[in-house]
C-alpha cells in the first residue's frame, strides 16, 4: 500500500492538473482579498524577522461534548487536545449548547459541559461558536416545549434566551440563534412569523453585543439557496438584527460542486453580511460512506477527499464576503462521518491531514526576513493574521487585520 506521503504527493500532482483553471483563480483571489502590508519601521541595516502567529480567518472545528464530559479516555482526550490546538484557531459547541441536550427535562439545566468547552477555549484564546440557542425543526424540540400552551410557550422561550445571554454574555463569539429555519420552525408556526424578531431581541436585552447568526442547509449545494435568500430577505424586511449568515457544509456526497459553491458564496454575498461555513465534512451526508456507514476508505479515496478538501478550503478562503470554516468533527472517535476526519480513530493522520496541514500552514502561511533598508523601513505582504516581528534584540506582536489591510510596527 502506498505511504500516505506518496499518496499526498500524487494527489498534489493530480490536483494541479485536474483543477488548475479553477485553482488559478482561486489563488489570485487569495492574493487580493487574504494579504495585507506589514511596515517595519527601524534602523538602516538592522536585521527583521517576521513570523506569522495565526491567522485571522477562522479555520476551525466543532468540540465534542466527550472531550470535557469525562467520557474520553485520558490518552484520547490528551491526543484531542493536542491535534486541535495544532490544527485550528476558533471553535464552536457540537451539541452542548443545544437548548434539547441542556434542558431535557423542564427545569433541570445541565450546564457543565457548555462551561467546560468555554473554560478550555478561554485558556486557549480561541473564540467560540455557540450552537445553538433555539432548534425548531420539530423532532428537535423536547416533548415538554411542545406541551406548553402559546403563552407559556413565548414566556419559556423569552427565559431560554435570557438565561443564555446573561450567564454567557460577553463569552461566545457568535451564537446560532434559531437553526434550521428554512427546514422547519416549530415556534414560528405556533406564535406566528415575529418570534424569530422577539428572540433577538431578548438575546440582546441581556448581552446587547451578541452576534446571533442565520444556520441553515442545503444551501451551498445551490439547492436551497433561492429558499435561502428569501428567508434572509424577510427577516432584513422585519428588521431583525442578523449578525451574519451561516451555511452549513455537508450536504454534498462523496464529492460536490465547485461551481455551485462559488455561486452560492457570490449570491450570499449581496446581503453585506459576513458568512460562515459553519458545518463542513468531506465527504458530506449525502455520500456512501454516510447512507451506508462505511468507516474505510480505499488509498485512491483518501487522495480524492484530500483534494476536495483543499479545493474546497481554496473557494471559500479565496471569497471576500467568508470569515472562516469549521469542520463538524475532525478525529473519527467523535465524527458523525467518522471517514471525512483528518485523523483515523487511532489518531494516525490521514492525506488530508496532510494536505489541510500543508494548505493552512504553509502554502497559506507568511514567514519573512530581510533588513531595514536605507529609508528606515522594512515592507512585505503577509496573510492577515497575528505576528511576531523581531528587530535586533526587540520583540514585538501585532495583529494584521482584513479591515485596516496594513500595519505599520515602529522599532525606531
Amino acid at each position: 500500500m502506498p505511504s500516505s506521503k506518496n499518496q499526498l504527493r500524487l494527489f498534489l500532482i493530480g490536483f494541479l492538473f485536474a483543477i488548475l483553471p479553477i485553482y488559478l483563480p482561486a489563488q489570485e483571489d487569495i492574493e487580493r482579498h487574504r494579504k495585507g502590508e506589514l511596515i517595519v519601521l527601524g534602523n538602516p541595516g538592522e536585521e527583521v524577522k517576521i513570523e506569522q502567529l495565526s491567522h485571522e480567518f477562522w479555520f476551525g472545528a466543532a468540540i465534542s461534548n466527550g472531550f470535557v464530559s469525562g467520557s474520553m479516555s485520558a490518552e484520547d482526550k490528551s491526543q484531542y487536545e493536542e491535534k486541535f490546538l495544532k490544527n485550528f484557531n476558533s471553535a464552536v459547541t457540537e451539541n452542548a449548547l443545544k437548548w434539547g441536550n441542556m434542558e431535557p427535562k423542564k427545569g433541570e439545566v445541565n450546564y457543565t459541559v457548555v462551561d467546560g468547552i468555554l473554560e478550555w477555549t478561554d485558556n486557549h484564546n480561541i473564540p467560540l461558536r455557540g450552537h445553538n440557542i433555539y432548534w425548531g425543526i420539530e423532532k428537535f424540540v423536547q416533548d415538554w416545549v411542545k406541551e406548553l400552551d402559546d403563552e407559556e410557550l413565548r414566556q419559556t422561550l423569552k427565559n431560554r434566551a435570557e438565561d443564555i445571554a446573561t450567564k454567557y454574555k460577553g463569552r461566545f463569539a457568535q451564537y446560532d440563534l434559531n437553526n434550521e429555519m428554512i427546514h422547519g420552525n416549530f415556534y414560528e408556526e405556533r406564535l406566528g412569523p415575529d418570534i424569530t424578531k422577539k428572540m433577538v431581541e431578548w438575546v440582546h436585552e441581556k448581552d446587547p453585543d451578541a452576534q446571533l447568526f442565520l444556520n441553515d442547509y442545503d444551501i451551498l449545494t445551490g439547492s436551497r439557496l433561492d429558499d435561502y435568500m428569501a428567508h434572509i430577505r424577510e427577516l432584513l424586511g422585519q428588521g431583525v438584527k442578523i449578525a451574519g449568515i451561516g451555511v452549513q457544509g455537508h450536504l454534498h456526497g462523496e464529492s460536490f460542486d465547485r461551481g455551485e459553491l462559488k455561486r452560492s458564496l457570490d449570491s450570499l454575498a449581496v446581503f453585506k453580511l459576513p458568512i460562515i461555513v459553519t458545518e463542513f465534512n468531506m465527504p458530506g451526508q449525502r455520500s456512501k460512506y454516510y447512507r451506508e456507514n462505511i468507516r474505510t476508505m480505499t488509498p485512491e479515496e483518501e487522495a480524492q477527499k484530500a483534494e476536495d478538501l483543499v479545493d474546497y478550503y481554496s473557494i471559500c478562503f479565496a471569497h471576500p464576503a467568508v470569515d472562516g470554516i469549521l469542520m463538524w468533527g475532525f478525529w473519527a472517535g467523535a465524527n458523525w462521518i467518522p471517514v471525512s476526519s483528518l485523523y483515523n480513530r487511532d489518531w494516525s493522520p490521514t492525506p488530508a491531514a496532510e494536505a489541510y496541514q500543508e494548505l493552512i500552514h504553509k502554502t497559506w502561511w507568511t514567514d519573512n526576513s530581510g533588513s531595514i533598508n536605507q529609508n528606515g523601513n522594512f515592507a512585505t505582504i503577509g496573510f492577515y493574521g497575528n505576528y511576531r516581528i523581531t528587530v535586533g534584540s526587540e520583540t514585538k506582536e501585532v495583529l494584521l487585520s482584513k479591515d485596516r489591510g496594513r500595519v505599520v510596527v515602529d522599532f525606531r
